[in-house]
């Protein structure tokens, strides 16, 4: 019957060899091109990331701000919002308001007509449901 080395208590090496047992690597040329390709294309994508996120801002030169919501009618929902926009333009804001599990319960656009900058407005929403929030949901320059 055969015994392996080890039950017979004569294991003089390692198991797997010792590194003078395998030949040499061979010399890796190029890494450092590799890694110039790796670097290029990460910055692409980063800079390809950076514009989608700059361009899904938005149109930046309105700006437009809830100052109170009043929600006690179940029928309907009255906001008071300010526009900043440049005076000699048009705008057009949607409003919406939104119910406890943050669904659209109703909605309306308002247009803001070019003449002045700042427009502070109260606006009246009908509701298919009661209301918890209203917002205004974006403002564009038209």
């Amino acid at each position: 019957m055969a015994t392996s080395e080890a039950e017979r208590g004569r294991q003089t090496g390692p198991v797997l060899g010792t590194p003078d047992d395998f030949p040499d690597r061979p010399e890796r040329r190029g890494r450092f091109v590799v890694h110039v390709v790796i670097a290029i294309l990460c910055a692409v994508c980063a800079g390809g990331w950076g514009y989608v996120m700059w361009a899904s801002k938005g149109n930046t030169q309105v700006i437009d701000q809830v100052i109170a919501f009043d929600a006690r009618r179940g029928d309907s929902l009255q906001i008071t919002f300010e526009v900043v926009k440049p005076s000699e333009r048009a705008a057009v804001c949607r409003l919406r308001a939104t119910d406890v599990g943050h669904a659209e319960v109703g909605s309306r656009e308002v247009s803001i007509p070019a003449g002045e900058g700042y427009v502070r407005l109260t606006e009246r929403l009908e509701t298919s449901a009661q209301a918890t929030s209203g917002d205004v949901h974006y403002c564009y320059l038209v």
